[in-house]
């Protein structure tokens, strides 16, 4: 017969216990198998994006100065290291400091993300979660770009060679953010702010038509620039000749006026073997080009002769 044995039941908040000392495993179970989605930002939109932000600046700066264009002049340039800091600050204040992109970053579709955030992040589905910065970041932000921009590189030496180093310092973050496309400059490297899209599906909104007929356009105007000066008028003219709409009416034409300034000559001169009559400076100043030919009889001029009297050769054919 076996003997009873006396079990002992548990106390009521040992299951409570054993559940708590259970969550840490399960929170890093989870994590272990946490898929992690790799995104990559376009690196022209992160340089875009600081390039529409320097202009925006520079827009604001032409407009104040345009307001006080009324005062002392040079006034207002005393105090330009001042005046650029100032509008840093509106842009950061109306931007960052709220939450929202800058005028460059909202262009491109991008915002600031706390990267260290992402680290403990558990729900992933398109790798553009995450919350903004920090309000440590953003004061960080905008006191190391107003130091670097505008107040105290110019004043002591130790300064100087704090700036040459980082300098130094941004052209390798340059190549590594090459690489990765991560951290633009080394400000964002330091503070982990990330630039990431806004909304997962969105066109660009910049669009460069304009700007790529305007570029087309200025090649263009530079390759006439360059080529018009070595081409003859007069070799140009007769080679559309032929096509011209007026050739009945030039035809036609009064053989007693000039063919080249169309008035009738002071100094009557023929031109041989054509026999047209043209002013002596128009025939003298075209036939200093050897390619000259008659615009009425399109031929080559070989001399010219005033009244059957005065005859000398004008080219060489």
């Amino acid at each position: 017969m076996a003997s009873s044995v006396n079990i002992i039941p548990p106390p009521e908040a040992a299951w409570i216990d054993t559940y708590q000392k259970l969550i840490p495993h399960w929170e890093s179970l989870a994590l272990s198998h946490q898929t992690i989605i790799p995104i990559s930002i376009s690196r022209v939109n992160q340089f875009d994006a600081g390039r529409l932000d320097i202009e925006m600046s520079a827009m604001l700066k032409e407009q104040l100065v345009k307001v006080f264009s009324l005062m002392k002049p040079g006034m207002l340039f005393q105090y330009e290291p001042e005046l650029d800091a100032f509008l840093e600050f509106l842009i950061w204040r109306f931007s960052i400091w709220v939450d929202k992109p800058t005028p460059g970053n909202a262009l491109m579709n991008l915002r600031y993300r706390d990267e260290r955030a992402m680290e403990t992040r558990v729900k992933v589905r398109t790798g553009l979660e995450g919350p903004g910065l920090t309000m440590a970041q953003k004061l960080w932000y905008y006191g190391v770009t107003l130091s670097r921009g505008h107040w105290l590189g110019e004043q002591w030496i130790l300064i100087q060679r704090i700036e040459s180093l980082y300098k130094a310092a941004s052209f390798g973050n340059l190549l590594i953010f090459l690489c990765t496309g991560r951290y633009r400059n080394l400000i964002e490297r330091v503070l982990r702010a990330r630039l990431v899209y806004g909304t997962p599906n969105m066109n660009r909104a910049v669009s460069f038509e304009y700007m790529n007929r305007q570029l087309v356009w200025n090649e263009f105007s530079e390759m006439l620039l360059l080529l018009l000066p070595l081409l003859n008028s007069s070799t140009v003219k007769s080679i559309f000749s032929p096509f011209s709409k007026d050739k009945s009416s030039s035809s036609t034409e009064d053989d007693s006026t000039c063919p080249i300034c169309q008035a009738s000559p002071t100094t009557p001169f023929l031109a041989l073997p054509c026999q047209h009559r043209y002013c002596y400076y128009c025939l003298r100043t075209r036939c200093a080009s050897p390619s000259f030919r008659c615009p009425r009889c399109n031929g080559p001029v070989i001399a010219m002769q005033r009244h059957g009297v005065v005859s000398h050769k004008i080219t060489g054919q």
